[in-house]
């Protein structure tokens, strides 16, 4: 009985077709993958450095049926003026406010309570962004 050698044997042929697909494929993947992260850090870099103006919600405050305050932390360059968008839902999720708002303070640093009048009760508001003009 003899044993049957299923593969070539090795170093004899050289590589093989697989081998060197498999080569190719790495070194594709790998410049893909470089290409992708330096994409993603570029982005990141322009969504940090040119973003001009931000905001943080500190907290809000549900005043009526008809009212919700909501205290906004505000972060700018000097002498930038900007908008910032805010929304307030009801306890169903539908939108009962939405209101954009402008700020012109000069200052780097603003904090400001901004007033929203609602079509129903009001559960929850968020700010929804900020854009400078």
């Amino acid at each position: 009985m003899s044993a049957v050698r299923e593969q070539l044997p090795e170093g004899r042929y050289g590589r093989s077709a697989d081998e060197a697909a498999d080569r190719k494929l790495k070194i594709i993947g790998g410049v893909l993958g470089v290409l992708f992260l330096g994409l993603l850090g570029w982005f990141g870099w322009y969504y940090v450095v040119d973003s001009k103006i931000s905001a943080e919600m500190i907290k809000f405050d549900v005043v009526s049926a008809t009212e919700v305050q909501v205290h906004l932390e505000i972060r700018k360059d000097e002498g930038v003026k900007g908008v910032c968008t805010l929304r307030s839902r009801s306890e169903d999720g539908a939108e009962v406010a939405r209101k954009d708002v402008r700020i012109d303070d000069p200052a780097t640093r603003v904090d400001h309570v901004f007033s929203l009048r609602t079509t129903a009760r009001a559960t929850s508001a968020e700010l929804v962004g900020c854009t400078a003009r």
